[in-house]
């Protein structure tokens, strides 16, 4: 006996989460965490995320694979201002930047690279930092110490994922 199909079978795409020291890939989407103060989060959510000026990187949008170093930031305000955002991250062409790749430390973008990518080293956290904003989408809340906050920021994520 055959059996016939008919109609559209239902995937769900894995979220991809790299392991410590494992070089992204270009192409790829990844998990990563971007931290920020809870006064900043719903814009992120709302109008997306904005170039930063410079950084260890230079420009663009810093973010993590790292939970705890996401959860450091921004240094200056207390833990329980701080909410850690959940991203999906198309990360495009990486450079990794380290020992070999620190003369385009801060100029990867001019070279047609999308994301740079700082491995962990010396007791620093990995850190990525993309170039073009849309590549990054905020997913969910990891961390908000203010539960009517949180419950704002959920409300809001499901409202712009749809």
């Amino acid at each position: 006996m055959s059996l016939s199909f008919f109609g559209w079978k239902a995937c769900r795409e894995k979220r991809r989460r790299l392991k410590p020291g494992q070089a992204p890939r270009g192409g790829r989407s990844y998990t990563m965490y971007h931290g920020t103060h809870k006064n900043n989060a719903k814009a992120i959510i709302t109008t997306g995320f904005h170039q930063s000026q410079g950084g260890t990187l230079g420009p663009g949008v810093y973010c993590s694979r790292d939970i705890k170093k996401a959860s450091s930031y921004p240094a200056l305000c207390g833990p329980a201002d701080r909410v850690v955002l959940e991203l999906r991250v198309r990360v495009g062409k990486v450079k990794r930047i380290d020992g070999q790749g620190l003369q385009l430390q801060t100029s990867w973008h001019q070279h047609g690279y999308d994301t740079a990518w700082m491995p962990a080293s010396g007791g620093r956290f990995e850190e990525d930092c993309v170039w073009d904003p849309k590549r990054l989408s905020v997913v969910g809340v990891v961390h908000c110490s203010d539960p009517a906050v949180r419950s704002q920021l959920e409300g809001l994520i499901q409202q712009h994922s749809r």
